[in-house]
């Protein structure tokens, strides 16, 4: 019993620290093709080495973070050339995502999204865009663990990142209203438990990041 609560606090620090690196680079703290010391990051996330370790591997098996030789670990490159492509593939996979969550959340996992919907609002109104951005990072928590399709989820949670690294980087061509109210639809369609209602709204998100990703390339 105390291996098993052992292993469920590895676990969760682990996914902490995933959680915590993910942030910084997504809103270009670590800059793209910017190197990844160990240390430095255990001492700035507060985590200690194994987590730190554990998530650091699940960013390389994700793409977000290279692993070369002689170099050591490295921020990926954001490809803006290709980033209507990225949309297109993540366009499939969280269509299939919402709907797959729309039929299978828990009722737990419906409130909870119904309380992201409520807070991304919140953090749009105020202009509150550490909080949006924690906010969002739940909300994909809640439904990709709703759905219950982990080779889904394993596919798009790399297309998640390089989106939020994008729309940080460019994002004074964009209101963040939009993107709030998109996801906010979003969250209420799953939470409703229609499932086409929910696919619909998955399309409609993927839309408005493929206008504010042509209004930057253009």
């Amino acid at each position: 019993m105390v291996e098993q609560q052992q292993e469920l606090d590895t676990r969760r620090q682990a996914d902490q620290a995933y959680d915590a690196i993910e942030t910084l680079i997504a809103t270009l703290e670590l800059k793209p093709g910017a190197p990844v010391v160990e240390t430095a990051l255990i001492a700035r996330i507060g985590l200690g080495r194994t987590p730190t370790r554990e998530a650091l591997m699940r960013l390389v098996a994700c793409g977000l973070i290279d692993q070369q030789p002689r170099r050591g670990l490295l921020v990926s490159d954001l490809q803006v050339d290709e980033h209507l492509d990225l949309l297109e593939a993540r366009r499939v996979l969280e269509r299939l995502i919402a709907s797959a969550s729309a039929r299978r959340a828990t009722p737990e996992q419906r409130e909870a999204l119904r309380r992201c919907a409520d807070d991304m609002a919140q953090a749009a109104e105020t202009e509150d865009l550490a909080r949006y951005m924690r906010v969002d990072q739940l909300m994909d928590r809640v439904n990709h663990a709703a759905c219950r399709h982990r080779f889904a989820v394993a596919a798009v949670v790399p297309m998640i990142v390089q989106c939020r690294r994008f729309w940080y980087a460019h994002r004074h061509h964009g209101d963040v209203s939009d993107g709030a109210r998109a996801h906010q639809r979003l969250a209420l369609a799953i939470a409703s438990g229609d499932s086409e209602a929910a696919a619909q709204a998955s399309d409609a998100l993927i839309d408005s990041l493929r206008a504010f990703a042509q209004q930057v390339i253009a």
